[in-house]
């Protein structure tokens, strides 16, 4: 089934914007990275996710982000530098930004109104509670949940029930495409 994409969404670079089958983005949400979404994922409504067309974010399969949820691939530095955008013409001013990639793989998700800076991977089916800060190279355990502001480690993730219900939406999947 091809993916559900709202209209009422922005895509800086739509060229590089791919979603996979059966996946959902909802209204209001804005993506100025690369982004990659996969298979039976979901992005809920009012996300951001920026960076610019030299960095990528990547939803893996049967992920999502709750509403809210705020994605940073490149970050001014408000340390050293000026925040603020600096014009071509002077580039050469100070500007040091933070970057990197963020990659969510697969089995993994980040609750509502959280906020990920860049460079980081959240590992095969890691979840990141509501609210929550991460910082740019954050380390994280697979099958963790993590949550808060900083954010720590909360309590392993049932990684058996999980990919249980994974193989069941596979299989009532297959079903219904040799019915098809």
């Amino acid at each position: 089934m091809k993916p559900i994409i709202s209209p009422n969404i922005r895509i800086r670079y739509p060229d590089c914007f791919d979603v996979g089958e059966f996946s959902i983005v909802d209204d209001y949400c804005y993506f100025s990275a690369r982004v990659k979404i996969g298979f039976c994922s979901h992005i809920g409504n009012n996300c951001s996710i920026g960076g610019g067309p030299e960095r990528l974010f990547s939803l893996g399969d049967f992920s999502s982000l709750s509403a809210g949820v705020k994605v940073w691939c490149s970050s001014n530095d408000f340390t050293n530098d000026l925040i603020t955008i600096v014009p071509s013409a002077v580039s050469d001013i100070g500007e040091n930004p933070i970057t990197g990639d963020v990659v969510f793989e697969n089995y993994t998700g980040a609750g509502a109104n959280s906020v990920i800076m860049p460079d980081n991977i959240i590992p095969e089916g890691t979840t990141i509670g509501a609210l929550s800060y991460v910082p740019t190279h954050f380390s994280f355990e697979p099958w963790t949940v993590y949550a808060g502001t900083p954010i720590r480690r909360v309590a392993p993730r049932n990684r058996d029930r999980v990919l249980a219900q994974v193989a069941l939406i596979q299989q009532r999947l297959n079903e219904r495409s040799k019915k098809s």
